[in-house]
């Protein structure tokens, strides 16, 4: 293997973690998040060069970027090609707005009721909560996704959100005390 090779290695689990949570369930009907990690690879090793002459924190957080511009590629391809769009197959209201931290989130949330008696109330929780969610501030939403659902550092969350160690710590802890009492509510 090479360098690149034991290196991706290392931070493919939590590549996969975070392309799991940010896929669009209609694309994962047609998408696995093992091929899009695949991509994410292929396109980071033809990009290789970048991170070696840019100024990037950290190797992983670099892929992490790698790894969102291939996922948009991914979701533009599937949901916005008119011929292949998936937004035909379902209902085209969420599609509008695929990439939302809140939608992700809402999703995520309510995913264990799986059973055919709760799609309905699936459905319906996961507007509640995206509702809910959309009351946050941005970035509290955006600091709980990343460091609930991406598994993200606090140190990484604050490099990628542009704020202090203290500061994304703070936020973490009031955005997960606000979405408790959200959820609570409920």
């Amino acid at each position: 293997m090479t360098q690149f090779s034991d290196a991706f290695a290392l931070h493919r689990e939590r590549l996969w973690q975070i392309i799991h949570f940010r896929l669009n369930d209609q694309v994962r009907a047609r998408v696995d998040a093992d091929d899009v990690v695949q991509e994410v690879y292929l396109d980071a090793e033809k990009r290789l060069s970048h991170f070696l002459s840019g100024d990037f924190p950290s190797f992983f957080l670099w892929l992490r970027l790698v790894a969102q511009q291939t996922l948009s590629r991914v979701h533009r391809r599937h949901l916005a090609t008119e011929s292949r769009s998936t937004l035909r197959e379902s209902e085209a209201s969420f599609g509008s707005d695929w990439g939302k931290t809140s939608a992700c989130l809402s999703q995520r949330f309510v995913a264990h009721l799986t059973s055919p008696s709760q799609a309905a109330v699936k459905k319906e929780l996961i507007a509640e909560v995206r509702n809910s969610l959309e009351t946050m501030n941005e970035i509290d939403r955006e600091v709980v996704a990343l460091r609930h659902f991406e598994e993200l550092t606090n140190q990484e969350v604050a490099i990628e959100l542009g704020i202090s160690p203290k500061a994304a710590s703070i936020r973490y802890v009031r955005a997960l005390e606000r979405l408790r009492n959200v959820l609570e509510r409920m």
